[in-house]
């Protein structure tokens, strides 16, 4: 008796005795083989659609064979006319941008972005934040023309100040003692000490 079939528990009365559920039941080779049919599909439209499958599967290897062969082919011609690796890679990268751009993902996600952008720019949360940038910039534009009013009415008092136009006169005042000393001939500094417009006097000779 095969042992596959008899009863693991060598303590068990019913040991060396097959089950029910596997005298019972008949095992069809062909049907464990077979995958079950598709929902709504009869055997002959699965095989045919398994059969039609099988061709293309075929069909895309030789394409893929074919399209090896090709770019090989072109290589080559490539290296004999001399052009270079890098302008095949960019004229490549330019047909595959070209190719992602026509893509219907490409649209899609194009148009969508555009919708969501849309949405954006009109939702009020967008709006306000747009408003409060505006009025920031415009409170720091007001900040910095008060500022700068400020720095020159600053300018203007001290401008205007006793001791701005004290030292302006005293520079007025050597200015002109400068000028007049170089129209006479003389281009010597007045005296510091306050000796008046009398002219030094000569040394007596020894």
């Amino acid at each position: 008796m095969d042992s596959a079939g008899q009863d693991i528990n060598l303590n068990s009365p019913n040991k060396g005795v097959l089950s029910d559920f596997m005298t019972d039941v008949p095992v069809d080779q062909g049907m464990a083989a077979r995958t079950p049919a598709v929902e709504g599909l009869t055997e002959v439209e699965e095989e045919e659609l398994r059969a039609e499958l099988a061709k293309v599967e075929e069909e895309i290897v030789t394409l893929r064979q074919v399209l090896a062969a090709k770019e090989r082919h072109c290589g080559e011609l490539k290296r004999r006319l001399g052009l270079s690796t890098l302008g095949g890679l960019k004229q490549n990268l330019s047909r595959s941008w070209h190719d992602v751009q026509v893509s219907n993902a490409y649209v899609k996600t194009s148009e969508k972005l555009g919708e969501w952008n849309e949405k954006v720019t009109q939702s009020d949360l967008y709006k306000k934040t747009q408003e409060t940038l505006s009025q920031a910039g415009q409170k720091t534009s007001a900040a910095l023309s008060t500022m700068g009013s400020a720095i020159s009415r600053k300018l203007g008092d001290m401008r205007n100040s006793a001791t701005f136009k004290s030292f302006e006169d005293r520079v007025g005042t050597i200015k002109s003692k400068v000028v007049g000393g170089r129209e006479n001939g003389s281009d010597s500094l007045p005296s510091p000490a306050g000796s008046g417009d009398q002219p030094l006097q000569d040394h007596a000779p020894f």
